[in-house]
């Protein structure tokens, strides 16, 4: 006979800590709104003493190493996209992460060859 523990705890079951418990209680961002495609990466600095981070506030700190967009930190994580904004949020209100800035393309394709390109694609 299988025992309540075995039931209801196994590999499949989840997180044991509820979302809402990661972020303190928030359910918003409370200043900046870090939108799904915003490209962060880590800044470098150290938390300071009074900076208290949690095992998945390290782990996003760690994976913003190289440039990351929120949606494929909330993948990786496997936790909810609002989650993880707010925990974002919390890193980049201590420094800690950034946005990087988007460089224009240079190089753009001449538009007489995607032209040509379109005209040959009707073509087949």
């Amino acid at each position: 006979m299988e025992t309540p523990r075995e039931r209801w705890v196994g590999q499949d079951a989840g997180p044991i800590v509820r979302p809402y418990a990661m972020t303190r209680g928030r359910t918003r961002p409370r200043g900046i709104v870090i939108d799904l495609v915003t490209i962060l990466v880590a800044t470098g600095r150290t938390p300071g003493e009074r900076v208290w981070l949690s095992r998945e506030h390290r782990r996003l700190l760690e994976l913003c190493a190289r440039p990351s967009t929120p949606a494929d930190l909330a993948s990786e994580i496997d936790l909810p996209f609002r989650v993880v904004q707010i925990l974002l949020e919390d890193l980049f209100q201590h420094g800690l992460i950034e946005e990087t800035t988007r460089t224009e393309q240079p190089d753009r394709p001449d538009p007489r060859i995607l032209m040509r390109v379109l005209d040959e694609l009707r073509r087949l």
